[in-house]
């Protein structure tokens, strides 16, 4: 009899055991698909981005931005002065699109990242996006913009180019490419560094279900006010370092200037420009201008862009052109890193009222801003708004 009870036991143990484990895993698909580990029953923003603007469109805007001019309310200044700016890698591959966040964006920095596969860097500060991605990993080409924005600016990424120590890939050459490396001797490593391998989950999720169909590498998202939360409650980092110094001490902004009446306005209605021939196809970029709006609305790949967010078409204020010397790495990665000369100076174009300018674009260093002169060495004014800056290799033709 005893037998028969304890086997009736075992039974019983074994179907609760089976029962609890169904119900864990099966309200845990992003451990079972994702490397990031949700220890929780969270889930991704209810918001869907669509409510980051709700209050800032019911408020007078009478506060300037000081990353790109644009005019907003007294409640987004109140919070952009107790943060500091944050870049976030965002992908550009088909797969990628539509992306999450791009219009919350004050600047948005676009290069070939490799294969002729370009990446946005963009950066935040005066605006909030509560879904931002897809995140990918870090480049030293978009780290070196990045620096010009104040000290210690907030670096968010999924890995990155890296020197692998045991098999060699990346490390050839002086491992010119190694932007993890480029991260430890900055000191931005478990600082301003915000990579999803040491920042813990919540503050990245994958979303299978944001784009239907996309492979893992396409399903990482953060978020704005958890990057700007786990670098004030983690990092020590808010609109101050550690030691109390402000992250603008050493930050340049550009000069500013209203839209053009719209009499005034020219009519330089199309942009068009492309990057590598390889995937010259999705890379393709036209840049449409609105003479009522005097903004630009962009198709990528031969389809209009929209912000997966708010549905709405992804705009700019300016689009700068800024042509700059690429070279490859040759640090032995199979995949080929590549590098752009972006300090000292060059040639450049300015788009903005619906007029095309020649510039000169001049960065003494890695840490001064990138500055745009005309051709009487004069400053160029930024249009307040989203400021978009494309950058080609030299050689590259831009039609307009």
């Amino acid at each position: 009899m005893k037998k028969v009870f304890l086997g009736i036991g075992i039974i019983l143990i074994y179907l609760v055991a089976g029962f609890l484990s169904y119900s864990f895993f099966s309200n845990q698909s992003l451990m079972v698909k994702g490397f990031i580990n949700p220890l929780s029953l969270y889930r991704p923003p209810q918001s869907n981005g669509k409510s980051d603007q709700s209050l800032a469109d019911t408020e007078p805007k009478t506060e300037v931005c000081p990353i790109n001019g644009q005019l907003m309310t007294k409640t987004q200044k109140a919070k952009w002065e107790t943060r500091r700016p944050l870049g976030i890698m965002v992908e550009n591959s088909k797969q990628a699109r539509p992306q999450s966040g791009i219009n919350a964006s004050d600047v948005v920095y676009e290069a070939v990242a490799e294969g002729g596969i370009t990446r946005f860097l963009l950066i935040y500060y005066c605006q909030d996006a509560s879904y931002v991605g897809p995140v990918r990993s870090a480049r030293v080409h978009f780290m070196k913009l990045l620096r010009e924005y104040g000290d210690y600016p907030l670096y968010a990424h999924v890995g990155g180019a890296n020197c692998d120590a045991e098999t060699g890939s990346g490390c050839a050459n002086g491992a010119p490419a190694d932007a993890l490396g480029l991260i430890n001797k900055l000191k931005w490593g478990i600082y301003n560094d915000l990579n999803q391998f040491s920042v813990p989950f919540p503050y990245f999720w994958r979303d299978y279900e944001r784009l239907p169909g996309r492979d893992t590498e396409h399903t990482v998202y953060t978020s704005t006010a958890k990057l700007w939360e786990y670098a004030k409650n983690k990092r020590n980092l808010t609109n101050v370092d550690k030691e109390g110094k402000k992250w603008d001490i050493n930050f340049t902004p550009w000069k500013f200037k209203d839209d053009e009446p719209l009499d005034k306005r020219s009519s330089a209605n199309k942009i068009t420009l492309g990057f590598w021939s390889s995937f010259s196809s999705d890379m393709a970029v036209e840049w449409n201008y609105n003479k009522q709006t005097n903004s630009y609305a962009r198709t990528n790949g031969g389809e209009l862009l929209t912000d997966k967010n708010t549905g709405k078409p992804v705009e700019a204020k300016n689009v700068i052109v800024v042509f700059a010397k690429e070279s490859p790495a040759n640090d032995g990665y199979e995949g080929g890193h590549i590098l752009y000369k972006l300090t000292g100076s060059g040639d450049g174009l300015l788009f903005q009222d619906g007029k095309a300018i020649k510039v000169t674009w001049q960065k003494a260093d890695e840490e001064t801003r990138m500055k745009f002169y005309d051709e009487n060495d004069k400053e160029m004014s930024i249009v307040g708004g989203k400021v978009w800056v494309e950058i080609l290799p030299i050689g590259n033709k831009v039609n307009y």
